[in-house]
């Protein structure tokens, strides 16, 4: 994980099971891997991740998360 740099110009997404609410994380593509906030605090910064650092949280959320006990 790397600070964050400019992002002013991502366009941040967050999950579509979120249910509207602002407890969430959200994830902006970026052209050298994704960055992730706090929907709660969108100027407090973010954390952006190389693409395998990114695919590799994606597989421990997929393989740890509530569905996996």
């Amino acid at each position: 994980m790397t600070p964050n740099d400019d992002l002013s110009q991502a366009r941040w997404f967050k999950s579509s099971h979120s249910g509207g609410g602002n407890d969430c994380v959200e994830v902006a593509f970026t052209g050298d891997g994704a960055a992730l906030r706090d929907s709660k605090d969108p100027e407090g910064g973010a954390f952006r991740l190389s693409p395998q650092a990114w695919r590799g949280l994606l597989g421990a959320v997929r393989t740890s998360g509530p569905d996996h006990g």
